[in-house]
């Protein structure tokens, strides 16, 4: 077992078998976000409370899970790196933080337009809000350690004690409108004693969350394949590969 973990660890391991990887979850997410786009878009029915303007879920929805999974993602692997220094583990978590905060991003500009027409304004300091814009500048802080400190070993372990530390905002984030009376609607997909979505809308919404998923495991092969040449280009390997090109 433990050989087989040091074999997949391996970046010259990973280089190459991740190349084969990317195309199984590029396509899908394509192929899967269009249709959930187009049946959340088109054929989903129109809530009777929010008319159209609800249809914004099926981008916002997905793309606030994935910030909160990616982050989990990203401080695990930075532990992993942390106490096993397995290279490979700091090389995910580097890969996955443009992404996650790029999904942050997206989760609250879209929270935004939906707040518009809901709650009259675009912005309001509500919990869930607050604590979403936390996590959007715990991703900046990642990054900025990582490009600030020449000493790349030194820039992941700065960066991977702040990614841990930061990981006790995400049951905040999920847990904010339990906790505090807040204007953020409550859980929807997750009520499946009182499920309170449509089928007809949840469908695309799932459809739209796995896209996204397989999108995400694309991209963090792509830029970890990138920053593993980086990281090794001083390694035979790399010299190897590149005098094949």
């Amino acid at each position: 077992m433990w050989n087989w973990i040091q074999k997949f660890s391996s970046p010259k391991y990973f280089y190459d078998m991740s190349a084969k990887l990317i195309p199984w979850f590029a396509i899908p997410a394509l192929v899967i976000g269009v249709y959930g786009l187009y049946l959340g878009l088109f054929v989903a029915p129109t809530d009777y409370q929010q008319g159209e303007s609800y249809r914004i879920i099926f981008i916002h929805v997905p793309a606030a899970w994935m910030s909160l999974f990616i982050y989990m993602v990203m401080a695990i692997s930075a532990g992993i790196g942390l106490i096993w220094q397995i290279r490979l583990a700091d090389v995910i978590a580097a890969a996955s933080a443009p992404i996650g905060a790029s999904f942050t991003f997206l989760a609250l500009v879209t929270g935004s337009l939906w707040g518009k027409p809901m709650w009259g304004t675009y912005w309001v300091w509500d919990a869930r809000l607050t604590s979403e814009l936390i996590l959007l500048f715990l991703y900046f802080g990642y990054m900025a350690l990582q490009s600030s400190i020449e000493d790349q070993r030194q820039a992941d372990k700065a960066s991977g004690l702040l990614a841990i530390v930061g990981v006790v905002n995400i049951p905040i984030i999920h847990y904010s409108v339990e906790w505090w009376n807040t204007l953020h609607q409550g859980a929807t997909v997750a009520k499946f004693d009182k499920p309170s979505m449509h089928v007809d809308m949840l469908i695309p919404l799932l459809l739209m969350a796995l896209a996204f998923q397989l999108f995400y495991a694309a991209v963090v092969l792509v830029r970890a394949r990138n920053e593993a040449l980086y990281r090794e280009r001083n390694r035979r390997w790399v010299r190897e590969l590149i005098e094949k090109i």
